[in-house]
């Protein structure tokens, strides 16, 4: 009896569980035309968008190229490195959250017409335009992710792009499209960004006067629409510099052939950008410090605003993690990014000089950081420097008596070197007296827009010329060292020396960009760009006795193709029309 009952109760689950299988339970999904009568449920496809951005966070990928190492043996960037980076294993893949994002704005443009934003009719025509011209802009930075991330040449030296996407897609769509080409791809963007401008303020303020367009509004509904509430999401502004990068990607060698006149398009475009801020003239050195309460004053924003080093950025957050993740052992920090000997050997002497130029610079290599550029103890803890709530003086040593000496611990440096830059040295981890401070990611700063301008300037028209704008590559490039403290006393002679070679010049610019911008996610990209050696072994500074040695910490393994990036293998399985990159 007991048998048959067991038998029963088996074919009772069996056949519920058919049932199941062929008649799903209804789950908690809603339907995209929810969106047509829940606003809330329509602005929240947009803003899928934003949450997607993947500049929220630093990655570190600097530890994949020659300015830093880490210690984390587990780390995907080192596995990348080191001879790992496949088309399976792609730590700095873009294609799917990308492509998911371009989804729900796709998702977001199919509805958002329908969608009554307001009671009134004409303040919820200005929610639509607000809400697709903020859309518009995301849509074209991601298509800019995809790129840098995808684009790169077939086997038949066919410049490609990804697949172009305007229209969300549905179970019945075909999935199977092929890549776009680059060119297409740019054009996609721009016009993206063309129509976020046209729908979208140059910046949100309760004070901005009624554009004409909207005429017939008065000033508190226009401001209830494009007012202060809304700083931090797109804005003309901003899609102007989403423009300035995809442009100097495009002009840059892996991806231009030598026409210039993509190089002056990058170099105005930048220039109308810098313009809007008011030109060069107003470099202080609290943009060298814009995360740091007691220089950038991160403490003291008014909500949304921005230091004036800052074109856009995330949110303000609470928290320690950036020191708990970076602090030395005797902080309670893991040290996890190591700065290499070949980045603290590109930051030149105050005078200017590089360090190899011994008969101008005066550098000693017995005491490699007296007399350095200022922005070397500000981003990088160079042995003895003080850090922590404390100032307590680090030791990286190999025979210090700390565990922030050279290889002690696991989470001890590997190149005599830890991250300063993005740190707030009034964090305490100290486990009985733990604290926070506030932080924030920039998406992008001032300082990225004048370099990318010296570049394309540089290989536009020269060092010294102008293309019509108010200032040249040479000028720049001044501007930004002048700020560091470089050569402020003797008139950067070095700088005087390279302002009429365009070669000489072309270095120097590409130096002070590593320089400005490090540890904050470019270099990995930049050198992919300029189709630079990414083989270049990373290096540390071995102390010992008081001696210095400089030693090999880190071999890289790229391949000549790996200046793109792979399309995703499961990607190419399941679609045939999808052509991957060469070489991967």
């Amino acid at each position: 009896m007991r048998k048959i009952l067991l038998i029963c109760i088996s074919m009772a689950v069996l056949f519920c569980s058919c049932e199941e299988m062929f008649e799903p339970a209804i789950e908690n999904n809603l339907e995209l035309e929810n969106a047509f009568k829940d606003a809330t449920y329509a602005q929240g496809l947009l803003l899928n968008g934003y949450t997607r951005l993947p500049t929220n966070s630093y990655s570190f990928n600097d530890v994949a190229t020659d300015d830093a190492v880490t210690n984390d043996r587990n780390s995907g960037f080192l596995r990348m490195a080191t001879g790992q980076w496949t088309a399976m294993n792609n730590p700095v893949d873009q294609w799917r959250n990308s492509r998911s994002a371009i989804q729900y704005l796709n998702q977001f443009f199919a509805v958002t017409d329908s969608v009554a934003w307001a009671i009134d009719p004409i303040i919820s025509k200005m929610f639509n335009d607000r809400m697709k011209g903020e859309a518009y802009g995301l849509r074209a930075l991601f298509i800019f992710y995809l790129l840098q991330c995808h684009g790169g040449k077939a086997a038949n030296g066919e410049l490609l792009g990804v697949p172009i996407l305007l229209q969300h897609e549905t179970l019945t769509s075909d999935f199977n499209q092929p890549r776009a080409t680059f060119d297409d791809c740019l054009n996609q963007l721009y016009a993206d960004l063309d129509s976020a401008e046209e729908l979208l303020p140059l910046d949100y303020s309760d004070s901005s006067p009624v554009p004409s367009k909207y005429s017939n509004v008065s000033a508190d509904n226009y401001h209830r629409v494009f007012g202060g509430s809304f700083i931090g999401r797109m804005t003309g502004r901003i899609a102007k510099g989403i423009r300035v990068r995809a442009a100097l990607l495009a002009a840059s060698p892996a991806y231009n052939t030598g026409d210039v006149a993509k190089w002056e398009k990058a170099a105005n475009l930048a220039a109308q950008v810098i313009d809007l801020k008011g030109g060069i003239t107003d470099l202080t050195n609290k943009d060298l410090e814009w995360y740091n309460n007691s220089t950038g004053g991160i403490d003291g924003l008014a909500a949304g605003a921005n230091p004036t080093e800052i074109l856009w950025r995330g949110n303000i957050g609470t928290s320690n993690d950036l020191e708990r993740n970076h602090f030395p052992p005797t902080l309670n920090g893991s040290g996890r990014l190591n700065p290499t000997q070949n980045l603290v050997n590109a930051f030149p002497m105050i005078n200017g000089y590089p360090i190899s130029d011994v008969a101008n610079s005066g550098y000693n290599a017995a005491a490699p950081y007296t007399n350095r550029d200022p922005r070397l103890r500000l981003y990088i803890l160079v042995n003895g420097a003080t850090a922590g709530t404390s100032s307590t003086a680090i030791n990286t040593s190999e025979d210090g008596t700390t565990n922030d000496g050279l290889n002690k611990v696991e989470t001890s440096t590997r190149t005599g070197y830890y991250l300063r830059k993005l740190l707030r040295q009034d964090v305490n981890l100290n486990p009985s007296s733990t604290t926070t401070q506030k932080h924030y990611t920039p998406h992008i700063r001032y300082t990225e827009i004048y370099l990318a301008y010296a570049e394309a300037a540089n290989e536009a028209w020269g060092p010294l010329e102008t293309g019509g704008n108010a200032y040249s590559a040479y000028s720049v490039i001044k501007a930004i060292r002048t700020r560091a403290g470089i050569g402020v006393s003797n008139g950067d002679p070095y700088l005087e020396s390279v302002k009429n070679d365009k070669n000489a010049m072309r270095q120097l610019i590409r130096n002070e960009r590593r320089l400005e911008l490090c540890f904050e996610g470019f270099r990995f990209w930049d050198l992919r760009r300029w189709n630079a050696d990414l083989n270049e072994t990373a290096k540390g500074m071995r102390i010992s006795a008081g001696n210095y040695s400089i030693i090999d910490v880190e071999n890289r393994a790229y391949q000549p193709y790996m200046i793109y990036g792979p399309v995703p293998y499961s990607e190419v399985l399941k679609y045939n029309k999808l052509v991957q990159n060469a070489g991967w």
